[in-house]
């Protein structure tokens, strides 16, 4: 397979122009006064990307004495942060890795050196006070933990990897250990990926190994040996399609990329060299646009990537420099976009005190919903239980529309979920009529939705007195379980307006500093 530098793929075809719409994104930095300053990033040697991002928080590892602790701020947030403000510090060790939860913006998982990986629920609108009791508390590592992994389609399940060279599964929602995978990696575990309905899990690991692995059986299905022959950290990521990119280092010691198709691992489907840095490549993949964002540990660029059928499948697209090394970086999820500028991505990128967004944008006039840049995307709602997944079954995450902006409106897949998953706040002993109560945003809007959501559950209720007690319990439950599913509605409709009020705030200030 011939390696394909990036100028060479810049100039494929010369004389024809490949047809693509993301062929132009650019990049922009938002302005110093949209930025978080005074944020002590941590120093941490551990080579992830210290940052989480979802539509309401942001999550930053930071430096902290006496144990582990990270930030976690409103969206929104600009300005300078007080070393007084809160933090989630309930580690007795450094914490080497964050992931939100997919399928509830409030709920993130930590993993620290400490051994233990920590499930917090986080407030709407933030954190009031320090934070030191989580939700639940795994423990089952030996040595320390930083990787964390949520199922893509199934609610309450998490993947963690250690320093042990173990790949543990957790169902979150009762604390139990439900699959461990110990024997597959002879040394430490790079990276872990989950394929888009969560059959599967992809590795890299210090032996230069790709491994494709059922986690439900623990066995390896499909080995490639020496991914990359450098001897330098790799990571891998599957794409939508079942293909498996990976990043890392050729035996000069220059940064790679390659793409592999897993019905045939014998050969790259491409190889692309890049530059001779030393940090590692963190790969973050948009499975509705198709695009891989490179961003180096240390470096002052991302780079972008299409993947598409056509050779040479990887196709170079853009860079973005500054004059700033990245300490790592967040990816926003996509319900989190601004669809009325064309942003089709967003990446909080760290600097050693400060955290500044930047937008990928695709330039174009049109004030209108662009369709075609916008797929529906995997929302909030999850398609399986943790048991369901537990018991074998699979399936692809439940798509939303993004039209008008994230409203959280099920696509016509949603009746492939037949029973509501239960609330992680339910661990904690939180009683189903609080749960509804939590459901609904704090927002005065919500707050009389609730109101009169409680009222119709009241009038259904008293309907159901004549029957008998076994059917009485039975009618109340599904009363119960349909006006939680509208209490979300509404909650979602209000995040929404949220949104929008928030953007045209944003256009306003634009409009007063002379911006447009």
């Amino acid at each position: 397979m011939p390696i394909l530098s990036t100028q060479t793929v810049m100039s494929f075809r010369r004389g024809v122009v490949r047809q693509s719409k993301f062929r132009h994104v650019f990049a922009q930095a938002w302005k110093a006064e949209h930025c978080i300053d005074d944020v002590r990033v941590s120093r941490v040697t551990w080579d992830g990307p210290l940052c989480a991002v979802n539509p309401k928080f942001t999550a930053v590892i930071i430096e902290s004495g006496g144990g582990g602790a990270f930030l976690v701020l409103p969206l929104n947030k600009s300005g300078r942060i007080d070393q007084a403000t809160p933090t989630v510090c309930g580690h007795a060790a450094p914490v080497l890795d964050v992931q939100w939860c997919p399928h509830d913006d409030n709920i993130i998982a930590s993993a620290s050196e400490d051994c233990t990986v920590k499930v917090w629920e986080v407030p709407d609108g933030g954190l009031t006070g320090p934070m030191t009791e989580p939700v639940v508390t795994l423990e089952g590592h030996s040595k320390r933990v930083g990787i964390l992994a949520w199922h893509p389609t199934a609610f309450n399940i998490l993947l963690t990897a250690g320093c042990d060279n173990l790949v543990c599964v957790w169902d979150v929602g009762t604390g139990e250990l439900v699959y461990q995978i110990a024997d597959a990696h002879p040394d430490l575990i790079y990276s872990v990926s989950w394929n888009r309905e969560g059959s599967a899990i992809c590795t890299v690991c210090k032996d230069k190994a790709l491994r494709v692995i059922d986690p439900r059986r623990g066995t390896v299905l499909k080995v490639k040996e020496k991914v990359h022959d450098g001897t330098r950290p790799m990571r891998a990521v599957f794409l939508s399609d079942g293909k498996i990119l990976t990043t890392g280092f050729s035996r000069m010691s220059e940064r790679q990329l390659a793409l592999w198709d897993t019905n045939d691992m014998s050969e790259p489907m491409a190889v692309q060299e890049m530059d001779t840095s030393n940090g590692v490549l963190l790969p973050y993949y948009d499975p509705d646009t198709n695009m891989v964002y490179l961003c180096g540990k240390g470096d002052c660029t991302i780079r972008y990537f299409e993947v598409t059928d056509e050779s040479p499948y990887v196709h170079f697209l853009s860079l973005y420099s500054s004059k700033e090394p990245q300490r790592g970086a967040g990816f926003l999820s996509k319900r989190g976009v601004d669809v009325n500028k064309c942003e089709i991505a967003r990446f909080y990128k760290l600097h050693e005190r400060k955290v500044e967004p930047i937008s990928m944008t695709v330039p174009r006039k049109s004030d209108l919903f662009q369709g075609d840049l916008y797929p529906d995307t995997a929302g909030v709602e999850p398609s399986l239980l943790a048991e369901d997944w537990i018991a074998g079954q699979d399936a692809a995450p439940l798509l939303v529309s993004l039209s008008g902006g994230y409203a959280g409106t099920p696509s016509k897949h949603r009746d492939k979920l037949r029973n509501k998953p239960k609330l992680l706040s339910q661990v904690s002993g939180t009683d189903s009529s609080t749960v509804s109560r939590q459901a609904a945003s704090p927002t005065a809007t919500a707050t009389a939705s609730e109101m009169e959501s409680e009222g119709v559950v009241q009038q259904r209720v008293t309907r159901a007195e004549g029957e008998g007690a076994s059917d009485r319990a039975r009618r109340e439950e599904e009363v119960l379980s349909e006006v939680l599913a509208e209490v979300r509605a509404l909650r979602s409709v209000v995040l929404a307006q949220g949104q929008r009020i928030e953007l045209l705030e944003r256009q306003l200030v634009r409009i007063e500093d002379g911006d447009v």
